[in-house]
């Protein structure tokens, strides 16, 4: 893979990257550049988390080295959860993303590094060059109950720059609601004497019964969890938003950024006398068909159903 190919590949259904010519240089000038991604390891694993999973995947096809934070300590200080209850879920999350595909991911337990002096250290020097305004608007699209915010909910975003010295990462990877803390790393990391990083901004999934609001843990309703039933995806998917010809909507997020990513292509089964199964070699083939009306959005949930139930059948063993 040459380094347009391996460039490509990580723009794939991303909004940003920061910046295209500083990743160019860590896969011209380095072996294994670092990258990661960090998790709050609370409630349910679910397809938006598989975004970045799949993100994560085609990175290391591309050359880099894959971390994956379990972050237990932000989780905590973002009110997500018990110590207790937040450490039995890196459990079962570790499991987890040892099947969404990445083949050589090295996991990392927050707690298990950030305790250390250096750290601390490093953690007081961005507090000093930090207000407690600026720390919170970076936290607007991250934070649990952001209008009654804690000061632990201002130290977050802090840490969150500190793991990126102290993991040595050269290009962080995460959903686009992380932009803001991620911007104010590229200002203070130097603060602590480390490179300004890259960074490498994927889309939400929308909760499949609100367009516009994203896919989130704190709501059992409006997820796909990678442990619901053949039976529960059914009923989730067949409840979700969806009109003819719109495609703004989970379904066709979860069909460009999950789907099409992990299978190429697609086959949508349909009887005789609806025109019969139509082929899609490409998601912008299934967007334009959709679009023109010529495919009804009860063949494309069942579609989203049946693809979905064969990519998470591994995962669902893991749970029996």
């Amino acid at each position: 893979m040459d380094l347009n190919q391996k460039i490509s590949l990580i723009e794939q259904n991303t909004v940003e990257l920061i910046t295209k010519e500083e990743i160019e240089k860590l896969l011209s000038e380095k072996k294994s550049p670092v990258t990661y991604c960090g998790y709050e390891p609370s409630g349910e694993v679910h397809l938006g988390h598989m975004v970045t999973a799949i993100k994560l995947s085609q990175m290391e096809k591309a050359g880099f080295k894959v971390k994956i934070l379990f972050a237990d300590w932000h989780a905590f200080l973002n009110k997500k959860g018990t110590e207790e209850e937040i450490l039995e879920n890196v459990v079962l999350w570790k499991k987890v993303f040892k099947k969404l595909g990445i083949k050589e991911p090295e996991f990392v337990l927050g707690s298990s590094f950030q305790k250390k002096q250096d750290y601390i250290e490093d953690l007081l020097v961005l507090s000093l060059n930090t207000t407690i305004n600026r720390g919170l608007r970076s936290m607007q699209e991250v934070a649990r109950d952001i209008d009654n915010a804690s000061i632990s909910q201002a130290i977050y975003p802090l840490m969150q720059i500190n793991d990126i010295k102290h993991l040595k990462i050269d290009a962080a990877q995460s959903g686009i609601e992380q932009r803001k803390i991620h911007m104010l790393a590229r200002e203070l990391l130097e603060k602590i004497n480390y490179k300004k990083p890259a960074f490498v901004h994927t889309p939400l999934i929308d909760s499949m019964l609100k367009p516009g609001t994203k896919m989130s843990s704190s709501d059992s309703n409006n997820l796909i969890s990678v442990r619901d039933s053949e039976q529960d995806l059914q009923k989730k998917v067949n409840k979700a938003y969806c009109i003819e010809g719109e495609t703004n909507n989970a379904l066709m997020q979860i069909m460009k950024l999950i789907v099409f990513p992990k299978n190429n292509s697609v086959e949508i089964k349909r009887p005789k006398k609806f025109g019969g199964n139509l082929q899609f070699n490409s998601f912008m083939e299934l967007e334009k068909t959709f679009i023109e009306k010529k495919l009804h959005p009860m063949d494309l949930k069942n579609s989203v159903s049946a693809e979905l139930n064969e990519i998470l059948s591994p995962i669902r063993k893991l749970f029996k």
